[in-house]
């Protein structure tokens, strides 16, 4: 059924739920589980430029930081028996909910879990929510998990 379940991971509590569930259907289905970080330099350059930081260190931080939250990723997986690769990204251009439908069409994903705020109103409207667009685009099913906070 799902043999390839797609799991965008960020390190925040709504991301480790989303893992948690990912982990227990991989676990009834004997699915693999392929984990993926997204950078996105687009935001960050633009952000920088305003700032006059040091855009390459920056980026450099950013990709060290999405290289240990997959590792941790990567390991609560493990732990669990669960077959697991893991993806760090950058996003130059774009939405970051393109790179992640974008990486389940070329990964073959047959199902995708991601974990969401679950924002309503203006905080919906002012932030707008990858994982809403990712529903919207995906081709393939999307599971969304909500943090209980």
């Amino acid at each position: 059924m799902y043999e390839r379940i797609l799991v965008p991971v960020d390190g925040s509590s709504t991301s480790k739920k989303g893992l948690d569930e990912a982990i227990k259907v991989a676990t009834k289905l004997g699915s693999k589980i392929r984990l993926v970080h997204v950078v996105d330099d687009m935001s960050l350059a633009m952000a920088a430029s305003s700032l006059a930081t040091n855009l390459g260190e920056l980026l450099g931080s950013l990709a060290d930081a999405g290289e240990r939250i997959l590792a941790d990723a990567k390991s609560v997986v493990q732990a669990s028996g669960v077959a697991v690769d893991a993806a760090l990204r950058h996003c130059t251009a774009g939405r970051v909910s393109d790179l992640i439908v974008k990486e389940a069409i070329d990964g073959a994903s047959d199902l995708i879990v991601i974990g969401t705020h679950g924002r309503r109103g203006a905080g919906r409207l002012l932030l707008g929510s990858d994982a809403e667009q990712v529903l919207r685009t995906a081709p393939v099913p999307v599971l969304l998990v909500r943090d209980g906070e």
